[in-house]
């Protein structure tokens, strides 16, 4: 079975001439060659943008994740500006949570407050399962975003199984995350029933995006760098595999990141992404030697470095194309997301540079 006409790749895996599917990032995605090596930054809908913050000045944060036409806008934004390969869909992670029955809200400058924080198998049970009526407005921005965009993919992304466990958790973000181990240690029982619920949760977001025509989509799962390899293993590469191997039919690039995961990289590569996002602790060729040779690459500027004077900048953008040349596939990216302090037209010179140092004459194939 293949897809309509959304442009993304087939679903028996073979791209259609055209369209996101032959762009230079689903081309990096699946380890093929492409005019030049692609790039898009994580934060990008938003973020460092004036625009952005002038949409947001009077619109609270799940309101706009809410609403189609600022769903739309906002994820435009950085497309139109800086020329980046990929659009990525303006969402939250907790988007799909609040939908599944949890009452939370995104408190500025703190980030996602859950109001009642899991305690008892009763109240991983209020967490229901969501249809695509639950997020029709996330299925609707979608299918806007996908007729404007023409070429240009569009990234749909959810938070992964531990990073939304550990938001309702502990209520709220968390540095220690002592609340969470304290549950998966305690009580393994109540961890994987309630990580098992919310990779339910997650799939089905995912799938609403995919059916409704992204072109890849991203697994986020920020704070499993907290975490052992041993835990890791244990505790949460179940429940991920479970949501990026539940995508295996739908036709599209999966990519999964992670914060401070060095040591996890061989782990998350098990799985099951087509792409593994690095952030900028690991040099990208010790990355792909830790993943293997069957995954591409995404990263990893140190997204301080955009504060740098542009020589700095420069070196450091060169210097991680030359390292990613050791991956079958690379998508330059930062190794987290933009800072709200950055000059925009920093990133706007980043992308130039990405393509002209990687451009590949035709004939070079």
């Amino acid at each position: 079975m293949t897809t309509d006409t959304t442009g993304t790749v087939a679903r028996d895996g073979e791209s259609r001439p055209g369209g996101p599917a032959d762009s230079p990032f689903i081309r990096a995605c699946r380890r093929r060659p492409g005019p030049h090596t692609p790039v898009w930054f994580m934060r990008q809908a938003g973020r460092s943008l004036p625009e952005y913050r002038e949409i947001r000045a009077t619109v609270p944060m799940l309101e706009s994740c809410r609403r189609p036409d600022l769903v739309t806008e906002i994820t435009l934004q950085p497309v139109r500006r800086h020329g980046v390969d990929a659009a990525i869909l303006f969402s939250d992670i907790v988007v799909p949570v609040a939908a599944a029955g949890i009452d939370l809200d995104i408190v500025p400058g703190t980030g996602p407050v859950v109001a009642e924080p899991i305690r008892s198998a009763a109240d991983v049970q209020r967490i229901r399962l969501i249809t695509r009526e639950d997020v029709s407005y996330v299925d609707e921005a979608v299918r806007l975003l996908v007729a404007e965009l023409g070429d240009t993919p569009l990234i749909g992304f959810a938070g992964a199984p531990f990073t939304l466990a550990s938001y309702l958790v502990e209520g709220g973000p968390s540095r220690t995350h002592a609340k969470t181990k304290a549950l998966m240690y305690g009580n393994p029982e109540l961890w994987h029933a309630l990580c098992g619920r919310l990779a339910e949760v997650t799939l089905a977001f995912l799938r609403v995006q995919i059916d409704a025509g992204v072109s890849a989509v991203q697994l986020f799962d920020s704070w499993a760098g907290a975490l052992s390899e041993a835990d890791y293993r244990r505790f949460v590469l179940p429940h991920s595999t479970a949501v990026l191997s539940g995508l295996v039919d739908a036709g599209v690039p999966r990519i999964h990141f992670g914060v401070g995961t060095a040591e996890l990289l061989g782990a998350m590569g098990e799985a099951g992404a087509d792409v593994v996002g690095v952030d900028w602790r690991t040099p990208l060729d010790v990355a792909t030697a830790r993943i293997g040779p069957d995954k591409a690459v995404q990263g990893n500027l140190d997204p301080t470095v955009l504060l740098a004077p542009w020589p700095v900048v420069e070196a450091e953008v060169r210097r991680i194309l030359e390292q990613g040349k050791a991956a079958p596939g690379h998508v330059f990216n930062l190794g987290h997301g933009v800072l709200p302090e950055t000059d925009p037209e920093v990133l706007t010179r980043v992308v130039a540079l990405v393509h002209e140092v990687s451009s590949r004459r035709a004939d070079q194939g």
